[in-house]
């Protein structure tokens, strides 16, 4: 399935535009759904369930309330007898309230439940600014807390729980909860998938200006460091020449790379017809997502070097932190964390430096860990 992650700072027309966007991929004939983190676009109706506003496209809007409602049922079903032990009263339905933040992964739940074979395209209408481009790392974060708070390996142990929880006199994880742990993983690992695999993009959307160049830098960042692939951005609401602020508008278009102008029609889009009057096209096909690149360079400098593409990053914005087999680096509000390459798990880290654009980490051998010569 083709993926489109549109993003964009609050207020410039993000959500607007994945309309749009998903209703010209519709219109060309591709079976299309939006998934968008709150109520429809255009007074569209959207719920929890797909609706379908113009033939070929479905629109579904995620449902906070409902996902928190789930997760805490879940979790007093599961836990049961220990809530028991504790002397713990279960929480009522009519007592539960999403707390706030929640929204962007009520987003992700949607995402799993309703990306179905059953579409070509898949447009997602992510929360503004950091939070939705936080929403990359998401998945692969919660995958890692859930293998260390619930370890696959420690399955084996299952015939002494019963034993172990007698010593202890509190009831031990059950096998329901790594079957638990299981659903959620693989749950997540589809998610993953979908957001950061092949055939997804992200789609920047900004307002010519100065928080439309922060935005574009930060999504560049964002998408370098996560591995996906950036399309041409849309710069939204461009003034005609001459128009009160159409000079400054110009100004910073001419620093920007490669973007997709959309006019200001002057009043937001108030139905069907007037998306499709924004001239937004349908996606292609991504371009080549970023990779981290390894490059042995003993025969020069006695080191290994890992290459991150970060255009756009700032040096004091940048950290690495190495545990184990995994390194994480933090580019502003972004964090990745990638599980080593083998030949590097036996090396030590020696410093880094972002030149040109990519942060160069160094890598020097353990010594007595690789071959002489």
């Amino acid at each position: 399935m083709r993926t489109v992650l549109v993003t964009g700072p609050g207020g410039a027309g993000r959500t607007t535009l994945a309309a749009a966007t998903a209703l010209a991929a519709a219109r060309a004939g591709t079976p299309t759904l939006l998934l968008t983190p709150g109520p429809g676009p255009l007074g569209l109706p959207a719920g929890p369930e797909p609706t379908a506003p113009a033939p070929g496209l479905h629109v579904v809007a995620a449902d906070p309330a409902a996902t928190f409602r789930d997760g805490v049922r879940g979790l007093q079903d599961r836990a049961g007898a220990l809530l028991g032990l504790l002397g713990a009263t279960p929480l009522e339905d009519g007592e539960l309230a999403p707390p706030p933040g929640l929204a962007p992964y009520a987003l992700l739940t949607a995402l799993h439940r309703h990306a179905t074979a059953a579409y070509g395209l898949l447009v997602v209408d992510l929360p503004a600014g950091t939070d939705g481009l936080g929403l990359l790392a998401a998945p692969a974060l919660l995958r890692r807390y859930l293998d260390r708070l619930l370890p696959r390996q420690r399955q084996a142990a299952r015939a002494l729980r019963p034993v172990l929880g007698k010593l202890a006199g509190v009831p031990l994880p059950g096998g329901e909860w790594y079957e638990a742990a299981a659903r959620a993983e693989a749950a997540l690992a589809a998610s993953e998938a979908l957001l950061t695999g092949p055939g997804t993009s992200l789609l920047p959307v900004v307002e010519p200006g100065r928080a439309g160049t922060e935005a574009l830098r930060l999504t560049r960042v964002a998408a370098s460091l996560h591995g996906v692939a950036l399309d041409r951005p849309l710069a939204n609401r461009v003034l005609p020449e001459g128009a009160f602020g159409a000079a400054a508008q110009r100004a910073a278009l001419r620093t920007y790379e490669d973007v997709r102008e959309i006019p200001h029609l002057g009043a937001e889009p108030a139905d069907l017809a007037g998306l499709e009057a924004l001239g937004v096209p349908p996606p292609g096909e991504p371009a080549e997502a970023p990779e981290w690149t390894l490059h042995d360079l003993r025969a020069r400098t006695g080191l290994v070097e890992w290459h991150v593409p970060l255009p756009g990053a700032e040096r004091g914005e940048l950290d690495l932190y190495r545990f184990e087999d995994e390194l994480a680096v933090t580019a502003g509000p972004f964090r990745s964390t990638r599980p080593l390459p083998s030949a590097l798990r036996r090396c030590d880290v020696t410093g880094a430096a972002l030149r040109e654009d990519v942060l160069r980490v160094r890598f020097r051998p353990t010594p007595g860990l690789w071959p002489e010569g």
